[in-house]
């Protein structure tokens, strides 16, 4: 395994084999960073909603709070999926399939991984997904 500081110098390029080694380690560093992240986030917010439980005496303050802890806890609910798909993405490094196309089988392509390395379908095929989409949504 590589050093944290050589996996997040490198950049991983076209001009490479796909999914070499050293781009899924790159990309596994990526995707358990973002988890990291994540579940400090999720940390933080407990702990924000412990102290601030307390009971607010003005009606708009008391709504305010309410509101926002609403909010908070729809977010962290997102981002307990996301980290779902994250796992998933990390068993897809481990068994080879990550950076392939779920539909196709093609590569995905490094540059929208970079971007969305949860990401399971190629752009073209994620595009036909949405039309697709938008065909039936529409009818």
């Amino acid at each position: 395994m590589s050093s944290v500081a050589e996996v997040v110098e490198y950049r991983p390029s076209d001009d490479e084999p796909f999914m070499n080694p050293r781009q899924r380690e790159y990309f596994r560093a990526k995707l358990n960073a973002w988890k990291d992240d994540i579940l400090r986030e999720s940390r933080e917010t407990l702990e924000n909603l412990q102290e601030e439980s307390q009971n607010h005496p003005d009606m708009a303050d008391r709504a305010s709070s309410e509101s926002d802890r609403s909010l908070e806890l729809r977010t962290r609910d997102r981002q307990r999926k996301l980290i779902s798909k994250i796992d998933a993405a990390l068993k897809r490094i481990d068994d080879g399939t990550y950076g392939y196309c779920e539909e196709t089988g093609d590569p995905i392509g490094i540059a929208r991984l970079d971007a969305r390395p949860i990401a399971t379908l190629s752009l073209e095929a994620q595009e036909m997904h949405e039309r697709r989409e938008k065909v039936y949504r529409d009818e």
